[in-house]
């Protein structure tokens, strides 16, 4: 598994102009073993509206009841997922969409009742990552997952994850090399915002508690955090620049590393 990289994007690599699905092509040619894990929030609480359905957020994280959940699965596992994978395609690329369903990559249980369907992951089974990297393909995962643990009766079989954690969780169980966040930021700013170009895990942690870190740094941080337990380095980065996916790889691009004490 040796140099595989997990990469999270968001809202900012859907835009047509974005070069990261040039630059995930690119890698792929050069060998760099990718997991690539998406978001979308922002297409559902468009869907949502158009419904007239309203949405909300605690740190973060969408409260997802049934009508929010039927269109996460919607939106993420079918538009989004697969606007990216024939992007990646389109460009040359080699790219499979699945999701956390899908052999039962990623398997929770409700996290906590006020937060809705939304999943608390209990375990990663990364064998179809495993076998669709070993046949040359890009894994391209939308964040739900398998309500297997403690469902109950009419309870729906499908359990909403956010994208970061969904990231976090996956590069811990298959021991990545790296974790890379592409957000619409610099990285994470401190409250005078300059950009916090270095954190241990309790620094990191220590700015949610403050208030600095908010919304949705708040569950990038606890992902990048999580998976420290299994690699050396999580990178939050601007995914807004030209070419910040090839420039992160050759050690050019200017972010926040959250790793462990002691690492290079």
């Amino acid at each position: 598994m040796s140099g595989l990289t997990v990469i999270k994007i968001g809202g900012v690599a859907l835009n047509s102009q974005d070069t990261t699905f040039e630059d995930i092509v690119s890698l792929q040619r050069q060998g760099l073993r990718q997991v690539i894990v998406h978001g979308g929030a922002n297409m559902v609480s468009d869907w949502l509206g158009r419904q007239g359905t309203p949405t909300s957020f605690v740190r973060g994280e969408r409260v997802t009841d049934l009508t929010a959940l039927e269109m996460v699965a919607a939106v993420l596992a079918g538009l989004v997922n697969k606007e990216i994978v024939a992007a990646i395609n389109c460009k040359g690329g080699r790219a499979v969409g699945i999701s956390g369903v899908d052999g039962a990559l990623i398997q929770a249980s409700v996290r906590e009742e006020k937060m809705g369907f939304v999943g608390q992951v209990e375990a990663v089974e990364p064998a179809i990552l495993l076998t669709l990297l070993d046949a040359g393909y890009l894994p391209v995962v939308a964040p739900l997952s398998l309500h297997q643990v403690g469902r109950q009766g009419e309870d729906p079989h499908l359990l909403n994850v956010n994208g970061d954690t969904a990231a976090g969780e996956i590069s811990a169980a298959i021991g990545a090399e790296k974790l890379i966040f592409l957000t619409d930021v610099a990285g994470i700013l401190d409250q005078s915002g300059r950009l916090l170009k270095t954190l241990a895990p309790e620094e990191a942690e220590a700015l949610i508690e403050a208030g600095v870190a908010s919304k949705g740094m708040i569950p990038k941080i606890k992902a990048g955090v999580r998976a420290l337990s299994a690699l050396g380095t999580a990178r939050i980065i601007d995914g807004r620049k030209p070419h910040a996916l090839i420039l992160e790889m050759e050690g050019r691009f200017e972010g926040t590393t959250i790793q462990s004490p002691g690492a290079s």
